[in-house]
C-alpha cells in the first residue's frame, strides 16, 4: 500500500495537458520562452483556449467565475 494519494486524471486534466503541449510547441516554433514575449499575445486564439482549459481544469467544468 502506498503512502501517496492516488492521482486521478480526468477529461479536464487531459485537455489541459494537450493544450500545454500545443502552447509549448508554438512557443518553441517561434523561439519564445513565454507567450508574453509574443507580439500576438492579446489576440492569440491558442493562448485563449489554453486559459479556458486551465480554468476548466480548476473547476472541472462546473462553470462560474474566477474566485480567489
Amino acid at each position: 500500500m502506498s503512502n501517496h494519494e492516488d492521482i486521478v486524471i480526468d477529461e479536464w486534466d487531459i485537455k489541459l495537458d494537450n493544450m500545454l503541449v500545443e502552447l509549448k510547441t508554438c512557443q518553441k516554433s517561434n523561439s519564445l520562452k513565454t507567450c508574453s514575449d509574443c507580439d500576438k499575445f492579446f489576440e492569440c486564439e491558442l493562448r485563449k483556449r489554453y486559459v479556458i482549459a486551465v480554468y476548466e481544469s480548476m473547476n472541472k467544468g462546473a462553470g462560474g467565475g474566477f474566485e480567489f
